[in-house]
């Protein structure tokens, strides 16, 4: 009997299979050399961090251009004043309630500072660089770390697959062994050296997948990809990893890196930096000149506008003539006033000032001269830093150069080692396949082919790696 679906449901199923292979197939993203270090400049957060402390100077240095332009400061102010009080606008006593009205504008423009402010700007203009350089250097330092994970991905993967070669040799040559024992061909200990060598091989293929899968976690770490992600590691081909450049005159790749080299324009822009900070030190020592304007006006409610004078009819005897006693009067008058407008008030009170201040130091608990021999100190620590540093990266060129003519060596090496051990391995197998050589012989060439195996994978790779060093000290780019 044969069931039949109904198409809607076949189409159905079909779609769900055909859904999740091509689920599984997005699931695994494919990894490139130039994917990994993009991924990790764009996403790194060392970087990350980095561009944060440039944002950080940059606006430091917007900062100290911003310090040569004058400030201005606005203050007003209101007030209900109680019982007696003074009228701002009279400086009178008065014993009412007033509302007062007051402020001002005052502005300031540094004219001079020992031309300390100028220093600030060309000292924060370099520290940007340096910043800048900083950044350089991080990106950098994890390009390398990228290639060398990268490289290190790839030696495991060819050591697994090496690994599982041996499981598939071992599996044959047990079965061969347990047949020959089977048959009184060969001894218990025979046997038992084959099942030896399969547990080597199960042993080597777990150290391998480990060593793998740890190289790929490291990978996904510095392009800051969660550990659950699926990749795969693109493999480039194995023949033009085998022409990397191993010929490098260490004198010449020197001189090249002290001039490309991020950490040796890093230490020479600090040391700028530091001998800037002495020409900032050292204006503690002049004056200081400072022009500033100030304008300002109040307004009281209790303030009133004369309007004139009004004769009341009577008079005050204020005193007399002398001999003939005549008295001298004076007529009253009461004086007439209305309330004060705002605006009228505010125009009648407008005050205006200008006027320099000069402050020249004379003794200030030697603060000038301590910041002055510290700033000295610092901008000598700079220099022997930066000679550090050249120091340093000279000792960094030699040894990439020698590691990477020793590792061409030994690489040679492991060729001949590896094709000797595959010759005597063919035969020694020949041999023992018709009985003329005993498991314990046939187990220990078997041992050697696969370690000269290894040795060349490893080898091979570390060709390419240390060539790949030298290309980054000359400022090369790095390419598989």
């Amino acid at each position: 009997m044969k069931l039949k679906l109904p198409l809607s449901k076949v189409t159905i199923a079909c779609f769900i299979l055909f859904s999740i292979f091509n689920l599984n197939a997005k699931a695994q993203e494919v990894i490139t050399l130039q994917k990994a270090i993009d991924y990790t400049l764009e996403r790194n957060l060392t970087i990350k961090q980095s561009q944060f402390n440039e944002s950080l100077t940059d606006e430091t240095l917007k900062q100290s251009k911003y310090n040569l332009l004058p400030n201005l400061t606005v203050g007003p102010q209101a007030s209900f004043n109680f019982g007696r009080n003074i009228d701002p606008s009279t400086n009178q006593f008065i014993n009412q309630r007033i509302f007062a009205l007051s402020g001002f504008a005052q502005s300031q423009v540094v004219v001079s500072q020992g031309g300390q402010l100028r220093n600030q700007i060309v000292a924060n203009r370099l520290q940007l660089d340096a910043d800048r350089g900083a950044t350089a250097k991080v990106k950098n330092d994890l390009i390398l770390n990228v290639v060398t994970t990268y490289l290190s991905v790839l030696t495991n993967q060819d050591l697994v697959a090496a690994a599982q070669q041996q499981i598939g040799i071992a599996k044959i040559t047990l079965d061969r062994a347990q047949k020959n024992f089977d048959v009184g061909n060969q001894t218990l200990a025979d046997l038992s050296q084959a099942k030896a060598q399969g547990s080597n091989a199960d042993l080597n293929i777990t150290n391998a997948q480990n060593q793998l899968e740890l190289s790929i976690l490291t990978l996904k770490q510095l392009m800051e990809m969660p550990p659950s992600t699926q990749i795969v590691v693109e493999k480039p081909d194995i023949s033009k990893l085998s022409d990397a450049s191993t010929l490098f005159d260490a004198e010449i790749v020197l001189k090249t890196a002290l001039a490309v080299n991020p950490d040796i324009s890093l230490a020479e822009l600090r040391q700028k930096v530091a001998a800037q900070n002495i020409k900032i030190a050292k204006g503690n020592y002049y004056p200081s000149l400072v022009l500033f304007g100030q304008a300002g006006s109040n307004y009281s409610d209790a303030r009133r506008l004369f309007t004139g004078l009004t004769p009341t009819g009577s008079s005050d005897t204020i005193g007399f003539i002398a001999n003939t006693q005549t008295a001298v009067v004076a007529p009253n008058f009461i004086q007439s006033s209305k309330r004060y407008p705002f605006f009228n008030q505010l125009g009648d009170n407008f005050n205006q000032s200008v006027g320099v201040s000069l402050q020249i130091p004379i003794f200030g608990r030697f603060t000038a001269r301590t910041s002055v021999r510290k700033a000295k100190i610092n901008y000598e620590n700079a220099v022997v830093t930066a000679q550090l540093a050249k120091n340093n990266l000279g000792k960094i060129i030699y040894q990439a150069v020698w590691d990477v003519r020793a590792a061409e060596k030994k690489f040679i090496s492991t060729q001949q080692t590896y094709q000797a051990n595959k010759d005597a391995f063919n035969v020694i197998q020949q041999r023992y396949n018709v009985g003329l050589v005993n498991s314990l012989d046939y187990n220990t060439s078997l041992t050697n082919l696969n370690t000269s195996q290894f040795n060349l994978i490893q080898a091979q790779y570390e060709v390419v790696f240390r060539s790949k060093i030298i290309d980054y000290y000359l400022g090369n780019p790095i390419k598989l």
